[in-house]
Order: structure tokens, then sequence, then C-alpha cells
């Protein structure tokens, strides 16, 4: 599984809009601020402590509120975690508003995955999941990011917030050079019959095209088109999207062909993709000034 409000990446249910090297404490002032509305800031985490806080954010939703079960049965530790956390950087959104230091501030968190680190790491989260090289072999001019692991605690679903997201999203694919974005997208539950109207609507109307097409490995592939056209009720399946979904298709996202069971986050997760110049261009208008005013 990879977000949530509460919709797991694994992950957040959030509307979603030069080569350079290292991660972006090294191309940035720690403090740079990438977002910012009201007493809500987004920045990526600056060390150890607020990467943990992030993790216990997760937990807090991933396995309290919506019942992921920790691999090995070992829950301990209170966090989410795995070993792409190390190569990853962590957008934060914090509340400035809150008491205490900035690690208990964290009310909101993504996970970004450059093709770069994914390359340290022997691969991206999704791969697991979906054939994400092969879409990588036929774009290699283009620079990959993967979104995931993202969540936001459930007094601070709101717009506000998922603008500040977007905001931090919006500055760090333009520092990096980020030509595609791409991640997974969750319903809750592990029966994909049990979300047929709304997995029909996405594989008969929002597939990706050849170029862009991604596929669920051989053997994880589940079909998501389970109601014949002309018999979806598109009110009640676009009702039925996750926010996150919802989102993504807001801003131009198209979805792979096939979906996955995760059965550790419990979810049905489906493809997304991205390609930053296919963005809708009333979302770049919106968010294309932030970065200079963000991270200048």
């Amino acid at each position: 599984m990879q977000a949530t409000l509460p919709d797991r990446d694994a992950r957040i249910g959030i509307a979603a809009p030069v080569l350079l090297a290292g991660s972006l404490t090294d191309v940035l002032p720690s403090t740079t601020t990438l977002g910012r509305i009201g007493t809500l800031e987004v920045r990526i985490a600056r060390n150890a402590a607020e990467i943990a806080a992030a993790q216990e954010v997760r937990y807090r939703v991933f396995y309290e509120e919506l019942g992921a079960r920790p691999l090995n049965g070992d829950d301990a530790t209170g966090r989410d975690c795995d070993r792409f956390d190390e190569v990853c950087d962590h957008l934060l959104v914090f509340d400035a508003s809150l008491p205490g230091p900035d690690h208990r501030r964290i009310v909101g968190t993504y996970r970004l995955l450059r093709q770069e680190s994914a390359a340290e790491a022997g691969g991206f989260y999704s791969e697991d999941e979906f054939e994400l090289t092969k879409l990588i072999a036929r774009h290699p001019r283009e620079r990959f990011l993967e979104l995931g692991r993202s969540c936001v605690l459930p007094q601070y679903r709101s717009k506000r917030t998922i603008e500040a997201l977007w905001q931090g999203i919006w500055s760090y694919i333009n520092l990096h050079g980020i030509g595609v974005m791409t991640g997974c997208a969750s319903f809750q539950g592990v029966d994909p019959a049990a979300h047929a109207q709304a997995l029909s609507y996405l594989a008969q109307n929002c597939r990706a095209r050849a170029e862009w097409d991604v596929r669920a490995v051989a053997s994880r592939h589940c079909r998501m088109d389970l109601v014949p056209p002309g018999s979806i009720n598109v009110k009640a399946a676009l009702a039925a999207l996750p926010p996150l979904i919802k989102g993504y298709l807001r801003v131009g996202a198209r979805i792979g062909d096939g979906c996955v069971i995760d059965h550790q986050f419990g979810t049905v997760d489906v493809f997304i993709v991205m390609p930053v110049k296919e963005i809708a261009a009333r979302y770049v208008s919106y968010y294309g000034g932030e970065p200079e005013r963000f991270a200048a």
C-alpha cells in the first residue's frame, strides 16, 4: 500500500497538482519553507526526530485508524517505517500554533522518492505491485518521482491542509526538475468487487494512454473492469472514489491497468501516473508561483 485523508498512499486522501544529485537538504537550507497557509507550514524533514515523528503520524492513521497489520506482528515501535524511509525526502506539514518543538507539531506528511534515490534502494516502493520499471524505460529523458506514505491527522483533513501540501509538492518538483509523478492510491478493503462501480469507471474512463500505461505485476493483477459499459452508475461511482484518487484525477492524472490487493494495509491499490507537463493548466497557474515564493 502507499496515502490518506484517511485513504492510505500508504497514503493521504488528498487532492493531488536539470538533474540535481542528492536529497533536497543538499540543495536548500534545512529551514527552507516550501509552502505556507495560515499557521500551516510545509518543508522537508531535517533530522531523525522529525522523520520518526512523521512515522508516528503514519502509524496513528494507517494502523490505529485504518487497521493495517504490522509485518511480523511487531508493532512495538508505534511507527510505520520501512527500508525506503532512509532514502526518501519526507514532506511535512507543521501547525505553528501548536506548543512544543517542531517534531511535535507535525499534522501531515508525504513521502517523496526520487529516481536516483530509488536506485540506491533497489527500486521504487510501488514496483512490488506495478511494472513501473517498464514505464521508466520508455521515458529515459524524464525524471520520475514517487509519491507515497501520505497521511493527515483527522482534525486537519481540510482544503487548507491539502493546498499547503501541494504548495510543497509543486515547489519540490520544480526544484528537482521532476517530469513525471507516480504512485499508488487505495480503496479500503481487500475485495475489488466491493468497489466494482468505481473501479470500472476508472478502467473505462481514466486509463493512461499507451505511452504512459503501467500494468499491475502479473502475479498480483486483478481486473478493474467489473461492470459492463453502459451499466455504470456514474454518480455512484464518482461518490465512491476515495478523496486521493479524486484529487489526482482533478489535476490530470491517469490510471494504470489492473488493481492489486495489499493485505498488509487492507486495501485495493490502483496506479497513478501524472506527467508534469500534462497537469491541468489551472493548477499550474494556481501553484506555478509557489517555487519562487517559497524556495527563493
